[in-house]
């Protein structure tokens, strides 16, 4: 099963509400994959075993797999266009 990390500074209540809400929109579309909350200073940890890194906070560093606006879900803005990203990348 292919693995999504989404990160916040503390790794446990904005990431884990988005791991949340991405995990369910995935599932209710029949795709197959893990969403793990981890905190910002664990992200590096995370790159080799993940294939996407859905970020809360805004990013300028670069990173070996694809970023997803984590905001989207948040507030809803954007979401559908981050969720088919994120979509196409776990089913490529």
């Amino acid at each position: 099963m292919k693995k999504i990390i989404v990160a916040c500074g503390s790794g446990v209540a904005t990431s884990q509400t988005v791991a949340s809400k991405v995990s369910r929109l995935l599932k209710d579309r029949n795709v197959n994959a893990y969403v793990e909350a981890v905190d910002l200073k664990s992200v590096d940890r995370y790159m080799d075993s993940s294939v996407a890194y859905i970020t809360i906070t805004k990013t300028t560093k670069e990173y070996p797999i694809p970023v997803i606006n984590g905001i989207a879900f948040l507030t809803g803005m954007g979401q559908e266009t981050e969720l088919q990203k994120l979509i196409d990348i776990v089913n490529s």
